[in-house]
């Protein structure tokens, strides 16, 4: 008999919160089943790396979000979209910069997106599917433009503020611009398309493994609870949201997400989970905790991490049910901030969920500056053998602000994804720390701001898991760097710099890299990035114990470009030394800096790079 139809929001809650205890729990298809038995929550841990280790296929991982191909139609439908400087249809005003003008968008552009992926190397496409509401269009759960006619600036209106936009004109030329953004949406809803469907398609075509990320509390609506068009309904009740996960003055508008100890938000997050399991061709699940680090309320008890490690152990089951279907294996993890006893806090216990089976992969990463310092060794130690760790590369370098020559362009954050060798040497060191693969996180942001010079080199993704490939090859490490908007408390990793080194003093900074053939012509050199005006009468620095060395030469150049970004700004200068290749080990390398005279000095930020020796 057929289950009657759910017809009201109360009813679908219901509906869901009982199917999410009802799922059974179903062999890991991960894992040769004959000799490790089937999976249960109360199975004593095991510890052996599974027998036929499924995720060795999956190495070189792109995870897009939920814009990736909206947002920059004139380079993947270059024959209906190109760049201009419009005016306001209103005010006859022109605007302050180039939008994409064209269109209709169609799934053309999403192929020839995964034809670039595809082409460069890629196996593993993971697709986000979800902010605050369902971007596709869902079925089961609200969507970002359930309600919207085409046209409808306003629907939009309530969303500037959370985009930080406030003054009147530029209210209206955000409303412009994102009506004629989100229309591209539009479009292929228009047309039938279903851009998640199209997804899979596309990379079934170029045989990519497709896998779907689901963001477990997207925060972009938080600056308007009520009138911004991201937000689920659910989220707009208070008694659904978090009251305790922010504390000091940093962005506590973004820590009030949903709160899972309700089981009103455990049901709906479970709905659209089922639904891009079961109702789409995808063969793989993330939930995604940094978008954002918020479950529970914090000090979660141990009663509210039991029930969290069942709900997710339901997520398994559900997964492990599609495997069976389908044949195939659906690999089922997360990626998560590095600060594994805080998300324990909050409800989300990595360490027992990968030592009991539940996870078959995590990806420890930074929030959007990529770390440089992510324990991966400790990682395995606390996690087990039979998960998969991969390192994450995310698009950020650090805060340490850059410019072109001239100062015309002028970036508070280097893109790495326009600069190989940044690229090479953050995946270097996390596949020798033993990481066993590379996500990229928002390597595609490179290509939106519109920065003169700036733009991401696909190129940089081949064969970036291979560690013996990458040796040899020029790279450019750096260290990551505090700063309010790349370093979200408590969960982002402590960054070393900036640093102050007293009279006399010494300070030791740890950096993962990795070892270097000694016949091929390299050398390494270290900048020292000081404030401007500082002067140290001797400034050493040694690098795994080495003698200290003295010698260096003062610039205002980066050691390698990142686009068109060459130079440290006015506020800085950089101190370069050079040392021998043989000195760098697979792994952590300590580099120490020494301040010889008697005044104190700042360090701004390390900058390390492996290039060819020159004359």
């Amino acid at each position: 008999m057929k289950s009657e139809k759910v017809k009201t929001r109360r009813d679908f809650l219901r509906a869901g919160l009982i199917s999410a205890t009802a799922v059974p729990v179903l062999p890991n298809l991960l894992e040769d089943s004959s000799d490790n038995g089937p999976f249960s929550p109360t199975d004593e841990q095991q510890t052996t790396p599974p027998k036929k280790p499924v995720l060795d296929k999956h190495r070189n991982l792109f995870n897009g979000d939920t814009c990736v191909y909206f947002y920059n139609p004139e380079l993947w439908q270059p024959e209906d979209y190109s760049l201009k400087t419009v005016a306001n249809p209103r005010t006859g005003k022109m605007g302050t910069k180039p939008v994409a003008v064209g269109g209709p968008f169609k799934a053309k552009a999403i192929h020839r997106y995964v034809d670039l992926l595809a082409d460069n190397g890629i196996d593993t496409f993971v697709i986000n599917a979800n902010a605050n509401r369902a971007w596709y269009p869902s079925k089961k759960i609200p969507s970002i433009l359930d309600g919207y006619k085409r046209g409808d600036r306003d629907y939009f209106r309530g969303h500037a503020v959370c985009q930080g936009i406030t003054e009147p004109e530029a209210v209206e030329e955000f409303l412009d611009n994102f009506t004629r953004f989100m229309n591209r949406y539009q479009d292929l809803i228009d047309a039938g398309v279903d851009w998640l469907a199209e997804t899979s398609k596309a990379c079934r075509r170029r045989k990519i493994s497709p896998w779907v990320s689901i963001r477990m509390n997207d925060m972009h609506g938080s600056r308007n609870v009520e009138g911004s068009f991201f937000n689920l309904p659910l989220f707009k009740k208070e008694e659904m949201r978090l009251k305790h996960a922010s504390y000091g003055l940093q962005n506590a508008q973004d820590r009030i997400g949903l709160n899972y100890e309700k089981p009103e938000v455990r049901a709906l997050m479970f709905e659209q989970i089922r639904e891009v399991v079961e109702d789409y061709d995808y063969e793989g699940l993330e939930l995604d905790w940094w978008r954002q680090p918020l479950c529970c309320e914090p000090g979660a008890s141990p009663e509210t991490i039991a029930m969290m490690n069942d709900w997710f152990r339901q997520i398994r089951a559900l997964t492990q049910r599609q495997a069976k279907k389908t044949g195939k294996p659906y690999p089922f993890g997360m990626r998560i901030p590095g600060a594994l006893d805080q998300l324990k806090a909050i409800g989300v216990d990595v360490v027992t969920l990968c030592q009991d089976g539940t996870l078959d992969f995590v990806i420890p990463a930074g929030f959007w500056a990529t770390t440089w310092d992510m324990p991966h060794d400790e990682f395995r130690k606390r996690l087990g053998d039979r998960v998969t760790i991969y390192g994450s590369v995310d698009d950020g370098a650090n805060s340490l602000p850059t410019q072109n020559e001239s100062g015309t362009v002028k970036e508070r954050m280097r893109y790495i994804s326009a600069s190989p060798e940044i690229v090479r040497a953050n995946a270097a060191a996390k596949l020798a720390m033993g990481a066993q693969g590379i996500e990229w996180f928002n390597f595609f942001c490179t290509d939106q701001p519109l920065i003169p010079g700036i733009r991401s080199d696909y190129t940089a993704l081949r064969d970036i898991d291979k560690l013996d490939f990458l040796r040899g090859k020029t790279k450019h490490y750096c260290f990551s760097t505090a700063g309010a908007f790349f370093n979200p408390t408590p969960f982002e990793l402590p960054a070393q710099l900036p640093a102050s080194i007293g009279p006399f003093a010494q300070r030791s900074f740890q950096l993962a890299m990795c070892a270097e053939p000694a016949d091929q012509n390299l050398e390494l050199l270290v900048q020292v990035v000081l404030k401007a005006g500082e002067k140290p009468t001797y400034l050493p620095v040694s690098i795994n114990g080495c003698w200290p060395n003295l010698k260096n030469e003062s610039t205002d150049k980066l050691l390698r470009p990142c686009g068109s970004l060459t130079h440290l700004t006015n506020d800085h200068v950089g101190y370069t030394y050079r040392f021998p290749v043989s000195l760098i080990t697979d792994g952590w390398n300590k580099i120490v800096v020494e301040n010889q005279s008697k005044e104190p000095i700042t360090l701004a930020a390390l900058e390390i790079a492996v290039l060819s020796k020159t004359v």
